[in-house]
């Protein structure tokens, strides 16, 4: 197959994370309040919510990375793009707070389930000096759409489509179309010799036997549930934080997205020098550092400082996230056959972190409204600590270019 199709693909998969995870998904945080006022919600609540959406990844991961060893990516993404685009409209039917927690709970399925096939896509698609790179361009996706979600969702589409509702239903019609665009894709011909050599029934479930094994793995995960719920519990309540301190609604949307813009002009940077210097874990570390200082300078800061805390936590975001992936897939005993397992497995801690960190944190702010942060400050600092104990593999960097 030409090697410029994976290209084609890489831009799917990344337009995917776009406008069927990251949009649908961020563009909650900033209607927040036009949703609260509307269901009559408070914010421990809200905090809730926020969190429910990453439940199910605490097992739709697993499952989700299962099923691609399995069927295929391509067979995967058809089927999540047009269930996550009718689950994520299901929202907007919502008329309290029981309703919507349970349409969020759904949508979370297929949310946390995406991501761990388009890591795979690239895992596939691309090995050795080029994966990092592979993942930074995916992680963008997701930026993008999390950026273009902050900017727009509350101050432009609520009013132009008539309020929150319309919203999710426009965002999960475009998810739909993104399953149909999959279809007529082709399916990489060393993960179609991969899934015929596989064995049939339960024997599914070996890869997750194997996986539960391998130490890095564990590593990685309690890595990614400290610095996950640090940066999950920011985003779900920096918009509401910064609107309680009388700034203006458009302004504080737009704090929310320079942590995400910022975050996706430094990914392609990180991870060439990640893929050039053939090293995972320092860049990590530093990352991780990063993200828990500028989170925890929140808990403090004043006028322009808070933008300088916003961009210290959000520049190193994706990328980390896309290292992080590299890092995953490059672990001796994963590799692409395994590598939908794999990220599925850090979901779950992904999901789990998503699912404690925010409503925890927001109840700090009974204390102070500051308070929150220096909270999702300690997890990061908990992530940043499991990465020292990180076995990186040798001569990265010496792998071959496909």
């Amino acid at each position: 197959m030409n090697n410029n199709y994976r290209w084609l693909i890489l831009t799917l998969a990344t337009l995917t994370h776009t406008f069927c995870v990251g949009l649908p998904n961020m563009c909650m945080p900033v209607m927040f309040d036009e949703i609260a006022g509307s269901l009559d919600l408070s914010l421990v609540q809200l905090g809730t919510i926020w969190g429910l959406g990453y439940v199910p990844g605490l097992i739709s991961g697993i499952i989700a990375g299962l099923f691609s060893d399995r069927i295929g990516t391509k067979r995967s993404l058809i089927i999540l793009c047009i269930v996550a685009g009718v689950a994520g409209a299901l929202r907007g039917l919502s008329n309290g707070f029981a309703t919507l927690s349970l349409t969020t709970f759904v949508a979370g399925f297929m949310f946390t389930a995406i991501p761990t096939n388009i890591h795979k896509v690239c895992g596939v698609w691309f090995t050795g000096k080029r994966l990092a790179l592979a993942n930074g361009f995916a992680s963008i996706g997701m930026a993008l759409g999390f950026m273009i979600a902050s900017l727009v969702s509350a101050s432009v589409m609520s009013p132009a489509l008539g309020g929150w509702s319309n919203v999710l239903f426009f965002y999960g019609g475009i998810s739909v179309l993104f399953g149909i665009v999959w279809s007529v894709t082709k399916t990489n011909p060393q993960e179609r010799r991969d899934l015929e050599a596989k064995p049939q029934g339960l024997a599914m479930l070996k890869p997750l036997a194997r996986i539960v094994k391998i130490r890095n793995a564990w590593i990685l995960g309690f890595a990614l549930l400290g610095v996950s719920g640090c940066v999950q519990g920011l985003l779900g309540y920096l918009s509401l934080y910064l609107r309680g301190e009388a700034w203006p609604a458009a302004r504080a949307d737009s704090t929310l997205a320079t942590f995400h813009a910022v975050s996706m002009s430094a990914v392609l940077v990180i991870t060439f020098v990640s893929d050039r210097i053939g090293q995972r874990k320092s860049i990590l570390i530093t990352a991780a550092a990063m993200t828990a200082t500028g989170v925890g300078l929140l808990s403090f800061a004043h006028g322009p400082a808070i933008w300088a805390a916003v961009i210290l936590a959000g520049i190193v975001r994706d990328g980390f996230m896309a290292v992080y992936m590299t890092s995953l897939i490059e672990t001796e005993g994963i590799g692409p056959a395994y590598a939908g397992s794999a990220v599925g497995f850090a979901v779950m801690f992904t999901a789990l972190a998503s699912l404690l960190a925010p409503p925890i944190g927001n109840s700090f702010a009974v204390l102070s409204p500051r308070a929150p942060f220096a909270f999702w400050a300690i997890l990061g600092l908990f992530g940043l600590g499991c990465l020292f104990f990180l076995k990186e593999p040798r001569k990265t960097a010496a792998e071959p270019t496909s």
